[in-house]
């Protein structure tokens, strides 16, 4: 089993220029937790997901720099919670989003998005097809891709 036999192919996605807003009404919209972030020619630039929004908008500790000579506290954060999500849904995508992307090619084996998608603890993988999203692929996905077929009656 090949991973274009099993991926999704209506694949919710922002552009690079587009705001967090965007995304987060997605991510409410769809019930998502990640998207890819593409450019004009739908090939993949970035990744964003729900836990780059919580780094982004969580509190930040105080740093303590205590030296023989001098001591400074560095503050985490100078904004209040509600500002710093404010600011946030007016940024741009690609100001938080993961730029290196792990991704697989349309026709890889099922058995090596599984282990890739264990291997990194990742939730989903797009899928390229000559540079381009065509796809993507959860771990949802691949459990249920894989059981259906092995052992119906006994798994219910």
């Amino acid at each position: 089993m090949q991973a274009h036999e099993i991926m999704i192919r209506q694949v919710y996605k922002v552009k690079e220029y587009d705001l967090v807003r965007d995304v987060v009404e997605k991510f409410i919209k769809y019930q998502i937790s990640g998207l890819p972030i593409v450019n004009d020619r739908n090939e993949i630039v970035a990744y964003i997901s729900d836990g780059d929004i919580m780094r982004f908008i969580g509190k930040h500790k105080d740093l303590v720099i205590n030296n023989f000579y001098y001591m400074a506290i560095l503050r985490g954060d100078y904004d209040k919670f509600d500002e710093r999500a404010s600011k946030l849904l007016e940024s741009n995508v690609m100001d938080i989003a993961k730029r290196k992307v792990i991704t697989v090619a349309w026709n890889e084996e099922i058995e090596n998005v599984a282990a890739l998608l264990g291997e990194k603890h990742i939730k989903k993988l797009p899928v390229e097809r000559n540079g381009v999203l065509v796809g993507i692929i959860s771990r949802g996905d691949v459990i249920r891709n894989v059981f259906k077929e092995k052992d119906k009656d006994k798994l219910c």
